[in-house]
C-alpha cells in the first residue's frame, strides 16, 4: 500500500516538474518574440523635431528627474507642454523618474535637461527597451502565468497552450517593443486586479485596479466592471451585515491608494487640478487619427465635426458610451459571478473604444486584454478579435517601420492559437455560444450557424490579408491619399461592432452549462 501511495507521488512530482517545465519554455518563447521586435524600429525614429512616443517617454524622464512635481504638469520655461507634455497620471510620472533615475547613473546626457531632446543612440536604444522588457517581466507576465495556471479550466495541456497563446499576443508586443509604450504595467496591474477578485482577495484586486489607473487613465475603460461587481457581491451578502463591512473595506483601500499615488498634487487644488486637464485632454476633439470607432467611422459618409459643436460632440460620446455599457453592468450588478465580470469586462471596453471621446487606435489593447481571458473558453472568436485588434493598428505599424514584425508575430500567433487551442475543431453552436441568435433570428430560415460564423473566420482573414498587402504595395489615387488608412479602420470597425453584440449576447445568455453539469444536474 505505501508503495502505491509512494509511486504515484512520484507520478503527480514528475508530471508538476514537467508543466512547469513548459512553463518556462513558454515564458522564454514569449521573451524572445518581444525582443526579437525590439530590435526594429520604433516610433518617431529619426524624424525631428517632434519625433515620436520614444521621445516622449524619454522626455518625461528628462522632466521628472530634473524638475519637482509640483512643475511636472505645469507650462514653464523648462517644460514646454506643447512639446510632449506629460498628460498621464503621476504613477506613470513615478516610474518615469525611476528609469531617469537609472539612465543619469549610467550616462547623464541621456536626460540632460533641454539638451538631451531628440536623444537617439544604440547604447540608449538598448535602454529604453530594458526598461519595458524588466516592467513586463516585473509585473505583466507573472499575473499571466498565475491567471492561465490556476484559473484557466482543463488540463495541464490546456493551460500551457493558454499561456502560450496569451503571451503570443500580437497587438501589446508590437505597441511595447516595438511602436515603444509602458502598456504592459498598467494592464498587468489590471490583470493582476482581475485575478485577486477571483480569488477571493477583493481589497488586493481594488488596490491593483487603482494602481492601474493611476498609472493610465484609460484603464476606467475596466472600471464599471470591477465596480458593479464588487458592488453586486455587498449587496449579495446584505448591506447590513457583511456586505457593508466589504464595501467599507474596498472603498478604504481605493481611496487610501489614490491618496498615496496622488500626494504631492493633493496640498494645492491648482495642482490637481492642472493634472486632471493634462489626463483628459477633452479639447484635443472627439477623435484625431484613423481609428476603428464608431465616430472615426461614420465621419467618411457624414462630418460629425463640422455638424456638431464640441460641447454636442461631447455630450453625444457620453450618451452613446453610457448607454452602449450599461446592460452589460446590470446584468453584473445582477449576476456578480466571475464568468460575468470577464465579459463584462469586454463589453465594456469595447464600448469605450466604440463611442467614447478622443479613442487612440492603441486603446484597443483594453478591449485585447480580457478578451485574451477567453482563449479557453472561445478559442475561435478570441482569436478572431485579437487578430482583429491587431490588423486595426496596422497604419500606425507601417509608419513606425514595424510591417516585418507585424506579418510574423500575426502569422505566429494565428498558427499557435488556432492549433494549440484547436479552434477549428471545437467551434460547434453550442460552444461558441450561437443558441440566442436563433430565437433573435426567428424570422430567418434556420441555418447552421456554426458554419456560417467559420466561413465567415475564414473571409475574414483572407479579407484581412489582403487589405495589409494592398496597403504597403498598392500606392493610393492621389484624390484619396488615406483611402487604405480609412478602408483599414472600416474593416476593422465593422468587426468590432459584430464582436460587440456577440460578446453582450454571450453574457446575457449566461455561462455554459457543460455536460458534465447536466449529469450531475
Amino acid at each position: 500500500m505505501w508503495q502505491v501511495v509512494q509511486k504515484k507521488s512520484y507520478i503527480l512530482e514528475v508530471r508538476i516538474m514537467q508543466m512547469w517545465s513548459l512553463v518556462s519554455i513558454c515564458v522564454l518563447m514569449g521573451v524572445l518574440v518581444r525582443w526579437s521586435v525590439s530590435i526594429n524600429s520604433y516610433s518617431g525614429a529619426g524624424k525631428p523635431p517632434i519625433f515620436g512616443d520614444y521621445e516622449a517617454q524619454r522626455h518625461w524622464q528628462e522632466v521628472t528627474i530634473n524638475l519637482p512635481p509640483h512643475q511636472w504638469y505645469f507650462n514653464t520655461t523648462d517644460n514646454d507642454l506643447n512639446y510632449w507634455g506629460l498628460d498621464y497620471p503621476p504613477l506613470t510620472a513615478y516610474h518615469s523618474w525611476i528609469c531617469a533615475y537609472i539612465a543619469k547613473l549610467i550616462n547623464p546626457e541621456w536626460v540632460e535637461l533641454h539638451k538631451s531632446r531628440g536623444f537617439e543612440s544604440a547604447a540608449h536604444k538598448l535602454f529604453m527597451r530594458s526598461t519595458v522588457l524588466v516592467a513586463d517581466m516585473l509585473i505583466c507576465l507573472p499575473a499571466v502565468v498565475i491567471y492561465c495556471l490556476y484559473l484557466v479550466e482543463g488540463s495541464s495541456k490546456k493551460k500551457v497552450s493558454t499561456l502560450l497563446c496569451f503571451l503570443l499576443y500580437p497587438g501589446t508586443i508590437l505597441i511595447d517593443y516595438g511602436h515603444f509604450q509602458y502598456n504592459a504595467v498598467s494592464l498587468g496591474l489590471a490583470l493582476w486586479g482581475i485575478v485577486a477578485l477571483a480569488l477571493g482577495w477583493d481589497a488586493s484586486g481594488s488596490l491593483a485596479f487603482t494602481l492601474a489607473v493611476s498609472y493610465k487613465q484609460m484603464e476606467l475603460y475596466h472600471s464599471l466592471p470591477f465596480f458593479f461587481y464588487l458592488f453586486g457581491k455587498c449587496i449579495k451578502m446584505g448591506l447590513m451585515g457583511r456586505g457593508l463591512l466589504l464595501l467599507v473595506k474596498v472603498a478604504a483601500t481605493v481611496l487610501l491608494t489614490f491618496a498615496l499615488c496622488w500626494w504631492p498634487f493633493l496640498s494645492d487644488p491648482s495642482q490637481a487640478v492642472q493634472v486632471l486637464r493634462r489626463v483628459f485632454p477633452v479639447a484635443r476633439g472627439l477623435f484625431e487619427d484613423k481609428v476603428a470607432n464608431a465616430w472615426c467611422s461614420l465621419n467618411t459618409v457624414i462630418k460629425i465635426k463640422s455638424i456638431l459643436s464640441a460641447d454636442s460632440q461631447l455630450y453625444l460620446s457620453f450618451f452613446c458610451t453610457l448607454m452602449a455599457v450599461l446592460p452589460s453592468s446590470i446584468k453584473l450588478l445582477m449576476r456578480p459571478t466571475f464568468w460575468h465580470f470577464k465579459m463584462s469586462l469586454v463589453n465594456s471596453s469595447l464600448a469605450f473604444f466604440l463611442f467614447s471621446y478622443h479613442v487612440h487606435e492603441k486603446s484597443i489593447l483594453l478591449a485585447a486584454l480580457p478578451v485574451c481571458l477567453l482563449l479557453n473558453e472561445l478559442p475561435l472568436v478570441a482569436i478572431w478579435f485579437l487578430h482583429t485588434s491587431t490588423f486595426s493598428m496596422l497604419p500606425l505599424l507601417v509608419k513606425d517601420g514595424l510591417l516585418m514584425p507585424y506579418v510574423v508575430t500575426s502569422l505566429a500567433f494565428l498558427y499557435f492559437s488556432i492549433y494549440l487551442l484547436s479552434a477549428l475543431d471545437h467551434c460547434s453552436e453550442d460552444e461558441l455560444r450561437l443558441g440566442a441568435y436563433h430565437k433573435l433570428l426567428c424570422w430567418l430560415p434556420k441555418m447552421d450557424l456554426a458554419r456560417a460564423t467559420r466561413w465567415k473566420f475564414y473571409v475574414s482573414i483572407t479579407a484581412m490579408t489582403a487589405l495589409s498587402i494592398v496597403s504597403v504595395t498598392v500606392a493610393p489615387p492621389p484624390h484619396l491619399p488615406d483611402l487604405f488608412p480609412v478602408l483599414v479602420s472600416n474593416t476593422a470597425f465593422l468587426h468590432f461592432l459584430g464582436f460587440f453584440v456577440y460578446f453582450n449576447i454571450v453574457q446575457f445568455s449566461g455561462p455554459r452549462i457543460r455536460k458534465s453539469q447536466k449529469k450531475t444536474n
